[in-house]
């Protein structure tokens, strides 16, 4: 496993921290227009939010996963789901543009820091993108699966895409010599700016078309 200096520590950490909180927030507001209770919103709130990354440590041998063995990961994704449910009225009354924002700058996050943990774990750079990917829509994915809909990595325009898309732009930075930090602010954008583009301009992946 690479050695990492406590800056490139911090800085995966801080990533991981944000993108928690914008995940957990998102599987709130779903289960709050889900109208489930309490209970529900903060079980979606978790799931949305940590998912991923459980799945991803639990692959590459970190175990415990880090969002288990840290409080302050759960601590951050019940917090998003507080928020939501006790501010609902104001939550959802947020414009649906910036949420798509929050939502882009979410996947952003999590496929830096999804990718960077499997380099941290030696993971050959082509897994550490799918991991990457994986990291940014697992959580996603399980909450949509909990609300019986059909996942929205599976249907929207360039949504895992956009997440694959950011870590390899990661990995060819590494491979560039760029820092650490350079290269995860290189490919979150990225990932961003592609996911933002995609919405606005309505691209979508090729479909199979029937005979």
């Amino acid at each position: 496993m690479r050695v990492k200096n406590k800056g490139d520590n911090k800085l995966l950490f801080a990533v991981d921290m944000a993108g928690t909180l914008l995940f957990a927030v998102e599987g709130a507001t779903a289960a709050t227009a889900g109208n489930l209770d309490l209970l529900g919103v903060m079980v979606l709130a978790f799931a949305t939010a940590l998912a991923g990354g459980i799945i991803r440590d639990l692959l590459i041998g970190a175990t415990p996963p880090a969002s288990l063995r840290d409080w302050r990961y759960a601590a951050m994704a019940f917090t998003g789901g507080a928020i939501v449910f006790f501010l609902h009225h104001y939550v959802l009354g947020v414009p649906g543009p910036v949420l798509i924002v929050l939502d882009a700058a979410a996947l952003a996050l999590f496929a830096v820091a999804g990718t960077e943990k499997a380099l941290d774990f030696d993971i050959h750079p082509f897994i550490a993108i799918l991991l990457g990917g994986m990291t940014a829509v697992g959580g996603g994915t399980l909450r949509d699966i909990l609300l019986a809909r059909v996942p929205l990595v599976l249907r929207a325009e360039v949504y895992a895409t956009a997440a694959l898309a950011g870590s390899a732009v990661l990995i060819i930075g590494r491979k560039l010599r760029l820092s650490a930090t350079q290269a995860a602010l290189v490919g979150g954008t990225f990932c961003f700016l592609l996911r933002l583009v995609s919405v606005w301009q309505h691209w979508n992946l090729p479909k199979a078309v029937g005979n």
